[in-house]
């Protein structure tokens, strides 16, 4: 049987440290902030998220390429606007920055699966994600995650906040942004997109690098059908009965009415939804 050595003075010493030290550098990494200020006329050339995927492809030994087009606010498509804010966060103008009930559920359900499987995160919380930490989930960073985005909404505003997030968005394996993915899928630019290919860019947003927003299967098909609806029903779009073309060039919808009711934009953001008699 081996003899056991105890423990001396100093190594006790250092054992007892570790929990204080490791307590001091999560607050140190929680705590410090990014200076987001220079977003309000500065656009990003490239995100935390970017250096990420592009240093993992490195480490494989493969080079990862980057498609951006930077696209400003009044070149980007309603259409686009609209179909991401009914996907992706409804309550977006209603909210500062974190939409509390979501990060409840979104906890409550983790503790169920014990994991961290739902991310609850509003589209400020994602584009502080994409800017300044990892697709990584752990407690600490989702922290982190929720102060800088009360920063953002704090320093930039809902417009900016939204324009920066919809031109740094991955939509695909290095295409980045409405203007790239715009390109990308179909071949025209982000000013011009329907009412339906914009739906497609937004059901793909949750997984871009396993959703093809032009791939036409059946999982997508029903996840664009469904956020037209939404977008019709928040009034985005006309009564289906007024515009035969959108309704020709998307699936019929057989499911139960739906209903959804998405925070009104200020004036000056986005266009009051389509008026009707």
């Amino acid at each position: 049987m081996a003899y056991r050595y105890p423990l001396a003075g100093k190594e006790l010493r250092v054992l007892a440290a570790l929990p204080v030290l490791l307590v001091a550098l999560s607050a140190g990494y929680v705590l410090w902030l990014p200076d987001v200020k220079e977003f309000k006329v500065k656009n990003p050339s490239a995100t935390s998220f970017m250096r990420i995927k592009e240093g993992q492809a490195r480490a494989q030994g493969r080079r990862l390429g980057r498609e951006m087009i930077w696209t400003p606010w009044d070149r980007i498509s309603e259409n686009l606007k609209h179909a991401v804010l009914v996907a992706e966060d409804d309550g977006f103008y209603l909210h500062k920055g974190v939409d509390w009930e979501s990060t409840r559920r979104a906890m409550a359900e983790d503790l169920k699966k014990g994991r961290f499987a739902k991310g609850g995160s509003t589209i400020t919380q994602q584009l502080a994600r994409n800017l300044y930490l990892s697709p990584s989930k752990n407690p600490l960073r989702k922290i982190k995650e929720i102060l800088i985005a009360r920063r953002l909404e704090k320093d930039l505003g809902k417009r900016r906040i939204f324009e920066l997030y919809l031109n740094v968005a991955e939509w695909g394996k290095g295409v980045y942004g409405c203007g790239a993915a715009a390109q990308a899928y179909f071949g025209k630019s982000a000013a011009d997109l329907t009412p339906e290919e914009a739906a497609a860019l937004a059901a793909a947003l949750p997984s871009p690098r396993r959703y093809n927003p032009a791939g036409g299967t059946r999982f997508m098909e029903r996840q664009k059908s469904r956020i037209v609806a939404r977008m019709r029903a928040s009034g985005y779009l006309p009564d289906e009965a007024e515009d035969e073309d959108l309704q020709d060039s998307l699936e019929v919808i057989t499911s139960t009415e739906v209903t959804v009711t998405v925070a009104p934009a200020p004036a000056d953001v986005i266009p009051s939804p389509v008026s009707r008699p």
